[in-house]
């Protein structure tokens, strides 16, 4: 269980460093102050999983740094039971010239672990991060990844009743992450609080039970995982027009700063005529656009998610080579044809309208779930898992007589 009640944390910001022994010295403030976190409140329960989003200095790891006592707060109230471990910015806690073998015991005496708890761990640590016979040389010829791994290793052997991760897992090879998610969903099951801070969305989406977003040191959102990867989207989204001061809301779930618009948009299959359709069958989406000024370089993007809001497939016409070019006033009609090789289920498009590759820069129009189809049965041969990849299947004609390897041997090439 973790409690947090109307948190704040300030830092002081020096122009340069003499300005600091200045202020000491006569008493006058010669800083500006930054403020992290403004009255913060939040609670996660046991078995929950909280996902933490905001842009870089939003004050994500300002907050786990309080709630592990690498930092004090300046007012508001924190209350966690039990041991409270985590695994914060990369190589916290741990000293370069040592070991491995010597870092474990340092580092599980931090998170609160005795002597003779990590003794009792230590062969699962060292066998849990894979190191082998690098256990025991100077972390400072680690690698980022062999550094995340070990840091990992020892925060999930301290028998957490809560347990802080932040981006610093985003370093591990693929292998190493989806062991470490999985160590991380047995820890959920067990009853274990879980604050996870990433800008891997996918990740919060499927592991979070809910997340909240910060911005600017403040919780602006705090509900379901999937709404508040939209929220955070839409954050990204009008990042640039906000600056200028450009951003106008034009209708419920639509946002941008309004140069084109989509106004209105189908999905059919192509044999059904209908938004349902089997696997394998063609999606065909025509959307009709309104420029409201000259565009010489507009990107129509689009992401199909699932209904648990996992990202499938996403691509933009700037990508596909085919950037569009609309006069002021103008309308077209922009048909796509998608051959939907997914698994059945429910499913939404989110469309957006914007410049070059990306909707950081100028974003014109975004709308998340625009439209919504869904894949019922198989047109073609089913599969299983979320999508049909592309499969060669060579069958020789015999085995060569002089094989000498058992035939249940594994072939390594």
């Amino acid at each position: 269980m973790i409690r947090v009640h109307d948190l704040h944390k300030s830092f002081k910001l020096f122009s340069k460093p003499a300005d600091r022994l200045l202020e000491a010295v006569t008493g006058r403030a010669r800083h500006t102050p930054h403020h992290a976190l403004r009255g913060i409140s939040f609670e996660v329960r046991e078995g929950e999983v909280l996902g933490v989003l905001g842009r870089n200095g939003a004050g994500k790891s300002t907050l786990l740094k309080l709630l592990t006592g690498v930092l004090v707060p300046d007012a508001g109230e924190m209350h966690i039971d039990g041991r409270v471990t985590g695994l914060l910015e990369l190589g916290t806690g741990f000293n370069p010239e040592l070991s491995g073998h010597d870092n474990i015991t340092i580092n599980g005496l931090m998170v609160g672990m005795s002597h003779a708890e990590i003794e009792s761990r230590r062969q699962a640590i060292i066998e849990f991060s894979e190191l082998g016979d690098y256990i025991h040389e100077p972390l400072r010829t680690y690698s980022s990844g062999m550094v995340m791994r070990l840091g990992f290793a020892v925060a999930i052997h301290a028998d957490p009743s809560c347990f802080l991760v932040d981006e610093a897992l985003s370093v591990g090879d693929g292998y190493f992450q989806q062991k470490c998610m999985k160590r991380i969903r047995q820890f959920k099951e067990a009853g274990g609080s879980i604050l996870f801070v990433s800008h891997d969305l996918n990740a919060v989406k499927m592991l979070c039970d809910r997340a909240m977003v910060l911005e600017s040191g403040r919780l602006t959102y705090d509900g379901d995982a999937d709404d508040a990867v939209n929220y955070y989207n839409r954050i990204m989204a009008r990042q640039a027009e906000e600056e200028e001061g450009r951003h106008r809301a034009r209708q419920q779930g639509v946002y941008g700063s309004g140069e084109a618009e989509i106004l209105r948009g189908e999905a059919l299959g192509e044999r059904s005529g209908a938004p349902v359709l089997g696997s394998g069958e063609t999606l065909k989406v025509s959307l009709d656009l309104l420029a409201h000024q000259a565009l010489d370089d507009l990107t129509l993007g689009l992401m199909i998610r699932d209904r648990y809001g996992q990202d499938i497939f996403g691509v933009n016409t700037h990508q596909l080579g085919q950037p569009l070019r609309l006069a002021a006033g103008e309308q077209r009609r922009v048909s796509l044809e998608i051959v939907a090789d997914i698994a059945p289920g429910k499913y939404t498009l989110t469309l957006a309208l914007h410049s070059s590759d990306h909707h950081l820069d100028d974003c014109f129009w975004w709308c998340d779930s625009y439209l919504q189809f869904e894949v019922a049965g198989f047109a073609d041969l089913p599969f299983g898992g979320i999508c049909r990849l592309p499969l060669t299947i060579e069958l020789d004609p015999e085995i060569p007589q002089d094989a000498t390897r058992s035939a249940h041997a594994p072939v390594i090439r």
